[in-house]
């Protein structure tokens, strides 16, 4: 016959005690991970088209604009002298917009293909 055992009150008012002491140390390191992450808005390549076209973001905030065509996208922002390179299929590239402004971008392959990021302060 095979006797279970039981913890000893004493050792899970122990475990207890430790289990409850970390919860607020989680809570802070939560809290600062997140509190960290920049701001983020994506834009998704497809068909030949930005989605959305018209991207609107705080200053600081980082677009990632994802390719989902089988062809390569470039993103070209004039005013900002920004040019990426070429990126395939489910590639991505990202630029962060520090400062206020209306900001036009088109594909640097297909200028056809347009958006605009509009930045607050």
């Amino acid at each position: 016959m095979t006797r279970i055992r039981q913890a000893a009150p004493d050792s899970l008012r122990v475990r207890r005690r430790a289990l409850l002491a970390t919860i607020p140390w989680l809570a802070a390191l939560s809290r600062a991970g997140w509190a960290e992450m920049p701001p983020q808005a994506d834009v998704q390549v497809d068909n030949f088209t930005f989605q959305p076209a018209l991207v609107r973001v705080r200053a600081g905030t980082t677009v990632v604009w994802t390719n989902h065509d089988d062809i390569p996208h470039s993103i070209v922002v004039a005013a900002l002298k920004v040019h990426s390179h070429p990126f395939d299929t489910n590639s991505t590239f990202s630029y962060r917009f520090e400062a206020p402004g209306t900001f036009n971008y088109v594909c640097g392959l297909h200028p056809h293909m347009k958006g605009q990021v509009l930045v607050s302060a």
